[in-house]
Formats: structure tokens, C-alpha cells, sequence
């Protein structure tokens, strides 16, 4: 407990060997190989005000990612008011300008302090400036990002501990920092940005986008909408990694039927990138497309039907269990999809087009024969068929 205290404070020491001190120390404690299971350590997340001293080295550094100007306004300093305050040889009010070096109380002490450090030390008033301890030159800048890059480093191995995941979920300015990372990744530290798409794939199962309305504090302005176009925003990214990640995501994140309406009104842009998605060699990138349709086309009606009339869509399904893709389960999901669709009256135009295609991976494939055999039986043997005369051969 004491350990962990410290720990804390060192973090919000604001001291940068306290700080790389307490990093260095959470990477270490937060790392697990995968089939470490340590019974005996407490989750990292529910120390009290760990999570929030992190959230707030990289809050720090994003304060500062563009011009000081653009990002920050004057800062009211309270603390000391009417009180005169003493230190480095010079005496004068908290809240009045700050005395040139050579006045007041103790100017002797300052001056000989100046000729010893050889003119460097030309104003006592550095230790008063907002920004802390941390140099704004680019050195400076260059330290705060590679700490909000470990801070995020850390939270993003948190969120792998089943322990720390309830938590974390349920934590509103975690949420809000990770998505506004994922929401400026055009600007933001790619390492960053990545991290954060890894800590809320983490948590998406555990996660209600209704948090963002609810009465916790707020720190960060995002809202429900705002956090599903930043997901969307990432899916349409140039880095295939960073679009396999938001595939995933918005799979996981429609399975909690609290978050459809805020997915729904993007559902279209969404099928569209993700039939992209199918289309490019690569198995990772096809899995988490497949993945994500998956669970799209089980929300509701409205999704099978704009899915069936996407361009391509089916074509690159069936592209991918004719392939077929490494992993029998994408397959099998792929064939689900297609059974899915086949399901309302209505997409069965469409895919009579495909009645051949079937009919080929029902008698090639013994794999998924159930699942075409049902697609077919759908197409062809039910009362509203549009092809009457094919009605029972599948059957």
C-alpha cells in the first residue's frame, strides 16, 4: 500500500526523475506474459488515483502538442493571495508582477547569485511559470511526449488484466482521453493513437457510449456521437493496423444493444469500409472485417438489407470461403453472414444471382454444406419465393 501511495505522488510530482521513476516502474508491474497469472497483485487500476495521474501526463502533453497559444488560456492563480512570498533572494505579492532581480528585499543576494552563475540566471521567476518542471523547449516537449507515450503504454496494459477491466470501463475520463486520442489521430503521436485503439478494443465489451451523457465529471467535451465518428474515422485510415482495430471495435461495441443508436445512423459508411476491408490481401484485415459484419448483421433488419444491397459485398464473402481464409472460423462466419441475409424476403432478389455460387460450395465444401444448404433452401423453397418454379429443389 505504502509502495503504491508512492507511486502516486511520484506521478503527480509533476519531478521528471520522479515521474520516469514511476513509469518505468508501472511498465515493469503492468507487463504479464500471457500465461502469467499473478493472484497475489492488486489490480493497478483500483489503486486510488493511479489511473488519474496517468490520464493527466498525457492530458499534460496533449495541452501542449500544438502552440501554447492555440490551447491555452490565462490561468488564475489563487493560491498565496494578498500573502508575500520569499525565495531565491527576492520577496513580492503571489498575485503582482514579479519583481526584476536588483529590487526588494535581498537584491544583494540575487545580484552576487547572478555574477556567480555567469548571467544565466538573469530572472528568479522561472520557478513560477504554469508549465512546471518540464522544459518548453524542444528538448522539453520531446520528454512529455515519450512520458505520455509510456503513460499510455501502461494504461493500455492494464486494460489486458481482467481485473482492471470493469474499471477502467467504467471510468469516464479514461474513455474521453482514448477517444480524443483516436478522434486528432491526423495530428496526434501515432504510438499514442495506437495505444489508445488498444485499450478501448480491450474494454469495448464492457462498454455503454451512454457514460459520455451521464453525470460523471466530465474533463474532456466528447459526447456519444463524437466518439463513434472517431471510430469511423479511424476505420477510413491509411494504416491497415489502426482499420483492423476500429473493425473490432464497432464489432464489439454494437453487441451491447444500448449503443445501437448511436452506431445506426453510421451503419451505411460503416458496411462500405468494411466491405473495403474484405477486399485486400490480407487475413488480419479480412478476420476483423468478417468479425465486425458478423455482429452488424444480427442488430436488426435495417442492417442485413442495407448490407445485401452494398456493392460487392456478397462477392467478397464468398471470395472469402472460396480462398478460403486461414482461419476456419472467419469462414464459418462468412457463411453465416450470407445466411443472415438470405433471411429476409426481401434481399432474396439479390442473391438468386448467386443461386450457382451456392450451389458450388454446398457439393465442394462439406465444411459449411449445412449452412449453404439453408441459404438455398431459403432462396428457393419458401411460400413468398420469388421463383416458383425452383420451389423445394433445395429442399
Amino acid at each position: 500500500e505504502q509502495n503504491n501511495r508512492r507511486i502516486v505522488l511520484a506521478l503527480q510530482s509533476g519531478l521528471k526523475s520522479e515521474v520516469t521513476w514511476a513509469l518505468n516502474t508501472l511498465t515493469l508491474l503492468s507487463f504479464k506474459e500471457k500465461d502469467d497469472i499473478r493472484r497475489d497483485v492488486t489490480p493497478l487500476a483500483k489503486i486510488s488515483g493511479l489511473l488519474d495521474a496517468l490520464l493527466l501526463i498525457i492530458d499534460d502533453w496533449r495541452d501542449i502538442a500544438l502552440p501554447k497559444d492555440l490551447t491555452r488560456g490565462t490561468r488564475v492563480r489563487t493560491l498565496g493571495t494578498n500573502a508575500s512570498v520569499t525565495g531565491f533572494g527576492n520577496e513580492y505579492d503571489a498575485l503582482a508582477s514579479i519583481q526584476l532581480p536588483g529590487s526588494g528585499i535581498g537584491s544583494s543576494a540575487a545580484e552576487g547569485l547572478g555574477k556567480k552563475s555567469g548571467g544565466k540566471h538573469q530572472s528568479s521567476q522561472w520557478w513560477m511559470e504554469e508549465d512546471g518542471l518540464f522544459n518548453l523547449d524542444d528538448e522539453g516537449r520531446s520528454e512529455k511526449q515519450m512520458c505520455a507515450i509510456a503513460a499510455s503504454n501502461v494504461i493500455r496494459n492494464f486494460s489486458f488484466m481482467p481485473d482492471n477491466e470493469v474499471v477502467m470501463a467504467q471510468h469516464r475520463h479514461c474513455l474521453e482521453t482514448v477517444f480524443q486520442c483516436i478522434h486528432d489521430h491526423m495530428t496526434e503521436d501515432e504510438e499514442l493513437v495506437t495505444n489508445s485503439l488498444e485499450t478501448i478494443v480491450n474494454l469495448a465489451h464492457l462498454m455503454d457510449l451512454r457514460i459520455f451523457s451521464s453525470l460523471k465529471q466530465s474533463y474532456i467535451n466528447i459526447n456519444e456521437k463524437k466518439a463513434v465518428q472517431a471510430v469511423v474515422g479511424i476505420l477510413d485510415s491509411s494504416v491497415k493496423a489502426w482499420n483492423c482495430a476500429a473493425a473490432e471495435l464497432l464489432g464489439r461495441l454494437i453487441i451491447n444493444p444500448d449503443n445501437e443508436p448511436f452506431i445506426s445512423p453510421l451503419i451505411p459508411q460503416i458496411h462500405k469500409r468494411l466491405v473495403d476491408l474484405l477486399s485486400i490481401q490480407a487475413v488480419d484485415a479480412q478476420a476483423a472485417a468478417v468479425g465486425a459484419l458478423y455482429n452488424l448483421v444480427e442488430v436488426n433488419m435495417d442492417c442485413r438489407l442495407k448490407l445485401a444491397s452494398e456493392r460487392w459485398a456478397v462477392d467478397r464473402l464468398l471470395k472469402v470461403i472460396k480462398t478460403p481464409h486461414p482461419v476456419p472460423e472467419v469462414c464459418r462466419k462468412a457463411a453465416m453472414i450470407l445466411e443472415n441475409l438470405v433471411s429476409e424476403p426481401q434481399n432474396r432478389g439479390l442473391l438468386l444471382a448467386y443461386e450457382n455460387a451456392f450451389a458450388e460450395l454446398l457439393f465442394q465444401d462439406g465444411k459449411y454444406s449445412d449452412s449453404f444448404a439453408r441459404i438455398l433452401y431459403e432462396l428457393t423453397a419458401r411460400s413468398n419465393s420469388r421463383v416458383a418454379s425452383a420451389r423445394g429443389i433445395w429442399g
